[in-house]
């Protein structure tokens, strides 16, 4: 594709969101943070898109999953957080990494196995990780960031400290063993957690009402009575708006709360998928 037209064509989507946001703007938002919204969702798209393309062309190996389809969900959930809170996620992370606040180029590096890359080209697609802004990392392994995010929440309460954790997952997730034993230990403990499920509707290619006895994923939560949401994961102020209540839910009040962003991927569950 042209790269002129493509500039144009994102140049002009651009000017005619700050026309609409000027015309008529969320009561409480201001200009300048929509369109930063929108600039990173764009940007995950684009990222993403170029990412599927270099696989196909053989110069990324490995297994690669995209955010495509759910950028909302992914800048609201990074929205509502702080630099200090913690961050782990599965290997559908690549978006995550970037709303961050991790450059995309060292992102991009690291899928392509650089030393420049985030994790100096040792952990790839699904293990993505940087200390220094808190992104603890995608987990290859269904469910295996739970028992880590719910020990990092278990370090903070026993320090005393504000951050928090907030543990991002998919919809196939809540059915693992590790999901209702991190909850329950959770509440048990009172730990500032912030559970988020990213329901895009499909665990692999098994729909969700096919592999969960209960569908609307949230009122899992309700088994270890803890507080839980549901949101459009399309809508990017209201996935916001939920993690920043969740958040200080966490950080007030020491409780953990599970969050389901009901969204949809515009790929298969891999890259090489159809």
């Amino acid at each position: 594709m042209d790269t002129r037209k493509q500039k144009q064509s994102d140049g002009q989507s651009a000017s005619s969101v700050r026309d609409r946001t000027s015309a008529a703007l969320p009561q409480g938002e201001d200009r300048d943070t929509l369109i930063s919204y929108y600039h990173q969702m764009l940007l995950i798209r684009r990222f993403e898109e170029k990412t599927g393309e270099m696989y196909t062309r053989a110069r990324i190996g490995g297994y690669c999953h995209l955010n495509l389809g759910e950028e909302a969900t992914v800048v609201g959930f990074c929205a509502g957080l702080e630099p200090e809170d913690y961050v782990y996620t599965n290997y559908r992370e690549h978006g995550y990494a970037i709303g961050r606040g991790i450059p995309p180029k060292a992102v991009m590096a690291e899928l392509f196995g650089k030393e420049t890359g985030v994790s100096r080209g040792r952990g790839g697609s699904m293990h993505l990780f940087d200390l220094e802004r808190h992104f603890m990392g995608g987990y290859a392994i269904v469910g295996g960031q739970l028992p880590l995010a719910t020990g990092a929440g278990f370090a903070i309460a026993y320090r005393g400290s504000s951050e928090i954790v907030a543990c991002q997952m998919g919809d196939g997730t809540t059915n693992a063993g590790t999901f209702h034993e991190s909850l329950n230990l959770a509440r048990i403990y009172n730990l500032p957690v912030v559970y988020f499920v990213v329901n895009n509707l499909y665990g692999m290619g098994l729909r969700v009402e096919q592999g969960s006895a209960v569908s609307e994923l949230y009122r899992k939560a309700c088994a270890y009575n803890m507080q839980s949401w549901r949101v459009d994961g399309n809508d990017v102020l209201a996935v916001r708006d939920a993690v920043r209540k969740a958040a200080e839910l966490a950080r007030d009040q020491h409780e953990p709360s599970l969050l389901e962003a009901v969204s949809y991927r515009f790929r298969g569950h891999s890259v090489v998928d159809p």
